[in-house]
């Protein structure tokens, strides 16, 4: 027989196993760039007594706005998914490639659970690559795909990797949504237990990615403002002496962004704790990750999902080497008892932890309320701050208004309301702070940009 037919038609089965699986990673990946790794491999589910066409995921490496990363795809069409022995082994040498070359990885997972009659093999081939997984954190940057159902111990991939995107369809779940509803006394359809709304305190829904495409203008946004892949700083036209005069006149986290950080630059994730709003951006020219405090008109009070969420940033922005930059409109932890029967206390522990690890610019902008906890975390100097700023009109302060003005002026008598705002005007005043060395520069917020810009080219390493 002619080898090279032969080749054909067996190159044909092997595309023909999984048509559906291919067409995401040609929308995800650089078109033309995907090659094969161990194409060919074909284990026998001794239960079903059928082959398992590629193990039953598709892995490789390509490229994604040219960058190069390395690709472990479940493929659906083969047994639901279902992770076996052989199928992690396939898994776990991919990963062993990504973390030789420092070359990112891309996961995407569609799996109902383990193929039935592995035993306890496949047991040890999930630990191996779970444990992989978790020596890359920090090493190289892991995306997860969520591209349909995903049960079971595949979604703990998920939550190794720093960026998730959720599909239309996506529900990630560590256990059938069927047999958790029901332990639940519910009769809850899956989106309602896995979806990315349902999910929402999780901290795995990083983006809700409406096409493969959006996921390929991530990935390649995320890569291009990393310095080990893209580059720290870039000539991109910014304005440098960009003032915004608008911001005089009010200020909120829609429009700090919008003015802070270059045109087209920025991208925001995280679904989870919407009051904590995470972006990785470039001001000036200059990467940099921050978190935005979005507390309205009351500034925002912190619990154990807001805390975990901004140390995931703080720690990637130590691994890889970014800027950290905090906007602050934060108070202390919020008073209720659910909050107090949590791990918002170990979480706050963490986060101090993380801190220690950035070695890049860390800047602090108090441009609405610093207060407590808030101020404790998110500004002091003794946090390892190099620069804190405040706008003019910002508050920094040891309590809140009222609970200040109770205490300050406790033996006058008069309404609660004037002295709330006494307090707010004088005690709360942040030029109290920069008498004391505790801020920098009192600033008007018309200017932030420049004073970031030029904070970040002093400090950049």
């Amino acid at each position: 027989m002619d080898k090279i037919q032969l080749l054909r038609q067996r190159r044909a089965g092997v595309l023909a196993a999984g048509k559906e699986i291919r067409k995401a990673l040609a929308a995800i990946l650089d078109a033309d760039s995907f090659v094969e790794l161990a194409g060919f491999s074909f284990s026998k589910n001794d239960f079903y007594e059928e082959g398992v066409a590629g193990e039953g995921v598709v892995t490789g490496f390509a490229t994604i706005g040219g960058y190069p990363v390395y690709v472990a795809a479940q493929n659906f069409e083969v047994m639901h998914g279902g992770m076996s022995r052989a199928n992690c082994e396939k898994i776990l040498h991919c990963l062993s490639l990504a973390e030789k070359n420092s070359t990112p990885i891309v996961y995407v997972l569609q799996s109902y659970g383990v193929q039935v009659g592995e035993g306890i093999g496949v047991l040890e081939g999930l630990a191996s690559v779970i444990a992989k997984a978790a020596k890359l954190h920090g090493v190289v940057p892991q995306f997860a795909v969520i591209n349909g159902e995903v049960y079971g111990q595949s979604a703990v991939l998920a939550a190794c990797a720093d960026f998730t995107f959720f599909t239309k369809d996506a529900v990630l779940a560590a256990d059938s949504p069927l047999v958790l509803s029901a332990k639940s006394g519910k009769n809850l359809p899956k989106e309602e237990v896995g979806g990315a709304d349902a999910l929402c305190c999780t901290n795995l829904v990083s983006f809700a990615a409406s096409s493969y495409e959006d996921v390929h203008a991530s990935i390649e946004k995320i890569l291009g403002l990393l310095p080990a892949y893209g580059a720290l700083v870039e000539e991109n036209g910014a304005d440098l002496n960009a003032a915004f005069p608008a911001l005089n006149k009010g200020c909120d986290a829609d429009k700090l962004i919008q003015c802070v950080f270059d045109k087209n630059s920025y991208l925001e994730f995280g679904a989870g704790a919407s009051s904590v709003r995470c972006v990785l951006g470039r001001a000036g020219g200059i990467s940099l990750a921050a978190v935005v405090f979005d507390g309205g008109d009351e500034g925002v009070l912190l619990d154990e999902a807001a805390v975990a969420k901004v140390t995931q940033l703080v720690e990637f922005a130590a691994y890889y080497d970014l800027p950290f930059v905090t906007f602050v409109d934060t108070l202390g932890i919020r008073p209720d008892l659910q909050t107090q029967n949590s791990l918002v206390l170990k979480n706050i522990f963490k986060l101090a932890e993380a801190y220690d690890l950035l070695e890049n610019a860390k800047i602090a902008v108090v441009y609405k309320r610093a207060v407590g906890l808030g101020y404790t975390l998110f500004a002091a100097k003794s946090m390892g701050f190099d620069y804190v700023y405040a706008f003019a009109d910002a508050r920094i302060a040891l309590f809140s208004d009222e609970k200040g003005a109770a205490i300050e002026f406790s033996a006058e008598q008069a309404e609660e309301s004037k002295y709330a705002a006494k307090y707010a005007e004088e005690a709360a005043d942040p030029i109290h702070a920069a008498k004391n060395g505790y801020v920098d520069t009192v600033i008007e917020p018309a200017f932030v940009k420049q004073y970031l810009v030029a904070s970040l080219q002093m400090l950049l390493k």
